[in-house]
């Protein structure tokens, strides 16, 4: 159902539409992780550690779609706010058709350059074949994860948080029973869990798509839409365009980053491939609960509502902090429970670098849980300069002293060390930027 979020209390409208979000990405991330626990318990520990290392490549391919997103998102809900229906059902065509040409190109880099990226970042000979295997069909499903990105945008930008959250649970857990299947019944290894990732998204990529399209052909213009407005699609290129790029780059740099990692053996590859991935849970829903904070806020500025943007920012910390809470005592109180999902019979390189990882982390997730927040509002603003200028710093400073630090007395755990410094001077930035508050010149 379709929302005005420029009504009612902003900490109940924005807690209320946000929720849901947390929920749909929390569901998500359960691909993902069920790919790893699936392969880290049924097939071994070198398939977690391919599966891992393919991960980093395809998060490249998730920030082109995640970008795409943003943009459409960003657009749309500022014409829904502005109850300029004609423009907005113009911003949906143009998004779609821009974002399936995107989409196209990496399907083609992926397939012609795949082992090339793989070699790149000096992917063990042992992990090598499985994970080209596991990149290769999720390529193949790219499209799939594109237009799933596109529907849950518009759902959001529409106000309705619920509708994808309904879909990922579901198919989320559909697809965790899948993921056995293929592996321990039919024996598939690697190509298993691929697979059943692949055969889940379509099936949930298909639906939103259907639902979406009903709905926004429920809302009546006076005339029919242009399929493609060169004007939208400058606006979605001006969002979606550094979206991408942020997203980009840190996939980038976090390639760099596992190309470090992979100097220190299988055991530590495997322990950082679930670290990671329980790292990501809680970084991806911070990030969705800034999504939706850049839509809650570009449907205010599209209706000229300022103030409720910037109680909008509070009530969104406090949510964000909340929910920071438990998730810091979890991972660093009990990481080894938590790894051991991924992996059977772990290492010690494997157990001792993951646990390490996420108790260096985790007491950060105060810090950079409020830079999400802030930077949903400067991208629901269009203020994609100063959004980036924090983003890029993180970015860079964690490749470099993970780079530096790597080569210390610390050797590994040197590396974990660079996140909370990155985190930490990028969310005094990004908040310094919102409170200049040049969102209210938009």
């Amino acid at each position: 159902m379709n929302k005005d979020l420029t009504v009612g209390n902003p900490q109940t409208v924005l807690w209320k539409f946000c929720l849901p979000l947390f929920g749909s990405i929390i569901f998500q991330q359960m691909y993902n992780i069920a790919d790893s626990l699936v392969a880290g318990k049924f097939i071994g520990e070198n398939a977690l550690a391919a599966v891992g290392n393919s991960y980093e490549i395809t998060l490249i391919f998730i920030a082109f779609a995640f970008g795409c997103n943003i943009g459409c998102s960003v657009i749309t809900s500022r014409y829904f706010g502005a109850k300029d229906y004609q423009n907005m059902k113009s911003a949906v065509s143009t998004s779609m058709i821009s974002s399936a040409i995107i989409c196209a190109l990496l399907m083609f880099i992926g397939i012609f350059f795949g082992s090339g990226l793989l070699s790149m970042i000096h992917t063990p000979a042992e992990l090598f074949a499985d994970s080209k295997l596991y990149l290769d069909i999720y390529v193949l499903g790219l499209p799939f994860v594109f237009f799933y990105n596109i529907s849950t945008g518009i759902f959001s930008a529409l106000g309705d948080s619920k509708t994808p959250f309904y879909f990922l649970a579901v198919s989320s857990v559909v697809n965790i029973g899948v993921d056995i299947y293929f592996v321990r019944n039919l024996h598939m290894g690697v190509a298993g869990v691929a697979w059943a990732t692949f055969l889940c998204q379509g099936a949930s990529c298909i639906l939103a798509l259907v639902i979406v399209l009903k709905r926004l052909r429920e809302i009546k213009i006076s005339s029919k839409a242009a399929l493609f407005s060169g004007k939208l699609f400058g606006q979605f290129i001006k969002i979606a365009v550094p979206s991408i790029l942020q997203q980009s780059f840190i996939s980038i740099g976090n390639i760099i980053i596992q190309g470090v990692i992979n100097g220190f053996g299988a055991g530590v590859i495997a322990g950082y491939a679930a670290g990671v991935k329980l790292n990501n849970l809680v970084i991806t829903s911070f990030t969705t609960i800034g999504n939706g904070v850049s839509n809650y806020a570009s449907q205010n500025i599209g209706a000229k509502k300022y103030s409720r943007v910037s109680e909008g920012f509070t009530a969104g910390v406090k949510l964000v902090w909340c929910l920071s809470v438990p998730l810091c005592l979890l991972y660093f109180i009990f990481p080894h429970m938590l790894l051991r999902f991924f992996l059977d019979t772990p290492s010690y390189d494997a157990l001792h670098s993951g646990t390490m990882y996420l108790r260096i982390l985790a007491p950060f997730y105060f810090v950079v849980s409020a830079k999400l927040v802030s930077d949903g509002i400067l991208r629901g603003a269009g203020l994609m300069k100063d959004f980036m200028t924090a983003t890029f710093t993180d970015l860079v400073l964690r490749v470099v002293l993970a780079i530096v630090l790597s080569k210390t007395f610390l050797g590994y755990t040197g590396i974990w060390c660079a996140w909370p410094i990155g985190w930490s001077i990028a969310t005094v930035m990004s908040i310094y930027f919102f409170r200049q508050g040049k969102w209210k010149e938009q």
